[in-house]
């Protein structure tokens, strides 16, 4: 994610241009341009139409056809920013969560118990670790600088690693408990903590693995590309040869609402507009290891 200043209004614009959505839409752009020089060109040096000629009302069918298509565009790019939007506030649950089962543990643990730390300073930085690495869609890697829990190192990373991690926890937890070094009313009150992980966890796997509907989205797309391949039949009357600018300026519009959309909807990618759920994941793993130094 990129961090910017919003008033500097000459970086965000020139933003624009340098974006990976430019560059994807440059090539159509050129095609738009084409298209409407030739249809202008067509129109008016070899039609040569009339001024009561029927062409000239078809602005009107676009005039209507934009504001559906406006309305469409404003409930999509909605949409996948309340995904987005949804996906930061779980990854912002997560660094309550880890910090408050941090506290709470340095709290209810005996200073000397060297072990029993060492296993939550690792463990608790390493579920947001392998949930971030699960929804990036990578194979989960559980790294370790020491060899002093085995139980860790036994993980499968073929497996649901964000489920192997939290059910670590839940029986160390537990197995702490039977060992007298919490008590039943500690139990209790690092559960809400403990269950928060794999609800946070289930949060975001709605949100990975359930897009915007395949013919919503094809819909759109093809709306977009009919309505600004058939302005210039209607344009080219009143905006002559200015078409060549003008409707690919409108598809460059449409074109790039959409596709801002496509790009926050899934939240958890590698564009610049995705979350840093790694920087997240590095500031839980600093936050616990500080809270349980012991």
């Amino acid at each position: 994610m990129i961090v910017y200043n919003p008033k500097d209004w000459s970086k965000t614009i020139s933003h624009i241009f340098t974006s990976k959505i430019f560059k994807r839409l440059l090539p159509y752009l050129i095609i738009s341009v084409l298209v409407s020089w030739a249809l202008a060109y067509y129109e008016l040096e070899y039609l040569k139409l009339s001024d009561k000629s029927w062409m000239r009302n078809i602005t009107t069918v676009h005039n209507l056809l934009g504001f559906v298509l406006s309305l469409l565009l404003v409930f999509r790019t909605n949409t996948a920013y309340d995904r987005w939007w949804e996906a930061r506030k779980q990854w912002g649950a997560l660094t309550n969560t880890s910090r408050i089962l941090a506290i709470k543990l340095n709290s209810f643990l005996d200073p000397e118990d060297k072990v029993t730390r060492s296993f939550y300073k690792k463990s608790i930085p390493l579920f947001a670790e392998t949930l971030f690495n699960y929804l990036r869609s990578d194979y989960t890697k559980f790294m370790l600088d020491e060899n002093d829990h085995p139980e860790l190192k036994d993980l499968d990373d073929k497996k649901h690693g964000p489920n192997q991690v939290a059910s670590l926890i839940y029986k160390k937890t537990n197995l702490i408990y039977k060992e007298g070094k919490i008590s039943g009313d500690q139990l209790i009150v690092l559960n809400k903590e403990l269950t928060a992980l794999t609800e946070i966890t289930g949060a975001c796997e709605r949100i990975k693995n359930t897009p915007i509907p395949l013919g919503y989205s094809a819909f759109i797309k093809t709306f977009i590309v009919l309505y600004t391949a058939t302005l210039p039949i209607g344009l080219v009357f009143s905006m002559g040869y200015f078409v060549v600018a003008a409707v690919p300026f409108i598809f460059y519009v449409l074109a790039t609402l959409e596709m801002i959309g496509e790009s926050i909807e899934d939240p958890f990618g590698k564009d610049s507009d995705d979350l840093p759920i790694d920087k997240i994941a590095a500031n839980i793993k600093k936050h616990s290891n500080e809270l349980l130094m012991g």
